[in-house]
């Protein structure tokens, strides 16, 4: 069977791999639509794939800033647009990433600051997130949590479900909605979609999935929050397959490399290689990128 061509693209201390579930916490929301403030720096609504069982070439990354597109906004551009400060930060990581087995440099990342470091997630908090299932297929249940629970373990971030969302895709997400989620950087929003609600699903393509980053001015970044959108149909029909809900969970694995700041690498071992052989899960490689991203510092300050 031939593999996907990716040519895209509260909590107190816990132990990693955990996600924990706000029940009735969030009422379904809406997109607040309209605004252009997207946080300083680039939105990686990024690596788009093509199908599990399909050839094609997807679309590269989209880019989009506060302002003017390619010009990072100044801390006084932005500081009314952005929500209070520390939001649940905590003075420790809340987990630890589990050092991978077997060393591996076969991993790059989307973004890094001027001394090199990874751009990634503050491990000080939990990474709050959403789902939109209204239009899951039948059999994805547990797709999204199993991988969520892998990622976990693998960055030591915590996650927390604060359950359904009726967010739809966009483009160009507004990383700060306080009228849908409070005061506070809007949660991962994960939307199982169509190409005519997302269109940069159209023709081969799967899914997409990446984060936003936000700085003071030339300061260190950090990602603050992202999404991932899956193509309902194609995924449903896959998952008829032989091997399809292997192949779907890599498919979400893949994507959440990228939200939390893995690229494409040119080593077909690894699961965020640009095409899949075999669904084998993430590789010796992809854990230690994802632990290098789970060292990443806290983030008092956003």
């Amino acid at each position: 069977m031939a593999g996907p061509d990716f040519r895209d693209r509260t909590p107190r201390h816990s132990s990693a791999g955990t996600i924990r579930r706000i029940v009735g916490r969030l009422a379904t929301v809406a997109l607040i639509a309209g605004a252009a403030f997207l946080a300083v720096g680039l939105i990686y609504a990024d690596p788009r794939f093509t199908g599990l069982f399909d050839a094609g070439r997807g679309a590269g990354p989209g880019t989009a800033v506060e302002g003017q597109p390619g010009r990072p906004a100044s801390a006084a551009t932005v500081r009314t647009d952005t929500p209070p400060a520390g939001f649940e930060e905590h003075d420790q990581p809340l987990g630890h990433p589990q050092k991978p087995a077997v060393a591996s440099s076969s991993f790059k990342f989307l973004a890094t600051n001027e001394d090199g470091t990874p751009v990634g997630y503050s491990p000080c908090r939990p990474l709050h997130f959403v789902v939109n299932a209204a239009l899951a297929p039948d059999g994805a249940d547990q797709l999204v949590e199993d991988a969520i629970r892998t990622v976990s373990r693998a960055t030591g971030i915590e996650f927390v479900d604060d359950g359904p969302t009726t967010e739809a895709p966009a483009q160009s997400r507004i990383p700060y909605q306080p009228t849908a989620y409070g005061e506070r950087w809007a949660p991962l929003l994960i939307v199982w979609t169509t190409p005519d609600q997302a269109p940069q699903l159209k023709g081969p393509v799967i899914g997409t999935g990446g984060s936003t980053h936000f700085s003071f001015g030339d300061g260190p970044k950090s990602f603050v929050t992202g999404s991932l959108e899956l193509d309902a149909p194609q995924i449903g029909a896959d998952l008829g397959r032989q091997d399809g809900a292997a192949y779907a969970t890599a498919v979400i694995l893949h994507e959440l490399g990228h939200v939390m700041g893995l690229e494409h690498v040119d080593d077909p071992a690894q699961l965020m290689y640009p095409e899949i052989g075999t669904p084998d899960g993430l590789a010796a490689g992809d854990l230690n990128g994802l632990f290098e991203l789970g060292n990443a510092p806290c983030r008092k300050d956003l």
